[in-house]
């Protein structure tokens, strides 16, 4: 792989397994091509729903309490009905990790939808039938390449909005906004955008979250204008445990661009450290803060797996 081929952090290696995956769409198994859903479907029609990435490593599922949890809260805060009980959520889950096979290596996108609509029309009065809930696992590692070279952000003008516009605790199918400052910083020859909030501070990033490192203190922005990570959640936690100074501050471009360490977090790929932010080098790429901060967090990740059974 080229160094020019090397690109953002949900880049994975390529696994010819995938293309006989089974994708459970409402509980029924089906192979790549044959996994589809009505055009009169919410999510397709509206991006109306919610929904998880997991990561699926030593034979059970990392954090899955916490993801379903937050999967459970979001569908009540836009009054939509899972049409399951998360028992049932989670036992479906299973199966569709058993009947693949899967164990090691996998990423997960779980999402539901309002379901579908008896004509295309916003209001959740003209949905018919039960949600709509889809489980693709795709077997996915990132590129070592990545990890090792470090990613570049790009700062956007796209920002992150407030509870009065859309909530960013949301993790909702409507992700536009995300995605103008995905392609802003992609047209920028960058990995990732990094989003500012509305009064000009640092917010997250596109689809990953973001800290800081200075003078041996942990620091990312409060909560108010990003998604409640699972992964932010649980550096803060291991930071804290282990005695790591980690803060949820107001900062702006002036601390990042001075930074001694910069790095991104996801359920897809943990820790990934940054080399570059709007064109200024970080001191040190992957520097031994955020290198114990990942073996923290791994550490973590192994304790949390919920078995598949």
């Amino acid at each position: 792989m080229t160094e020019e081929e090397v690109h953002g952090v949900h880049d994975y290696v390529a696994d010819l397994r995938n293309a006989d995956v089974l994708i459970s769409v409402n509980g029924a198994l089906k192979r790549r091509e044959e996994a589809v859903v009505s055009v009169f479907d919410s999510g397709y029609l509206l991006g109306d729903g919610v929904w998880e990435g997991l990561r699926v490593m030593d034979g059970g599922v990392a954090f899955w309490p916490e993801h379903l949890k937050r999967l459970y809260a979001g569908a009540k805060t836009i009054d939509m009905d899972i049409g399951l009980t998360r028992d049932e959520m989670t036992a479906r889950l299973m199966d569709c990790l058993k009947a693949n096979g899967m164990r090691d290596g996998v990423h997960i996108r779980l999402m539901v939808t309002r379901g579908i609509k008896k004509t295309p029309y916003q209001g959740p009065r003209f949905t018919i039938g039960k949600a709509t809930v889809v489980i693709i696992p795709e077997y996915k590692t990132p590129v070592p390449e990545v990890l090792a070279r470090g990613v570049s952000l790009f700062t956007v003008h796209v920002r992150r909005t407030g509870p009065a516009e859309q909530d960013q605790k949301l993790n909702s199918h409507s992700k536009l906004n995300c995605i103008m400052a995905c392609i802003q910083a992609d047209k920028a020859g960058a990995d990732e955008a990094l989003m500012l909030d509305p009064a000009g501070f640092v917010a997250t990033c596109n689809s990953t979250h973001f800290f800081i490192v200075r003078d041996g203190e942990v620091w990312t922005s409060p909560p108010e204008y990003c998604l409640g990570g699972i992964t932010r959640g649980n550096i803060l936690r291991v930071c804290r445990e282990a005695g790591i100074p980690a803060v949820e501050k107001r900062f702006s471009l002036f601390d990042v661009y001075s930074a001694d360490e910069a790095f991104i977090t996801g359920t897809f790929a943990g820790v990934t450290p940054v080399r570059e932010v709007d064109g200024r080098v970080i001191d040190h790429l992957d520097g031994p803060v955020s290198q114990r901060i990942r073996g923290l967090y791994k550490a973590l990740q192994a304790k949390s797996l919920t078995p598949i059974k």
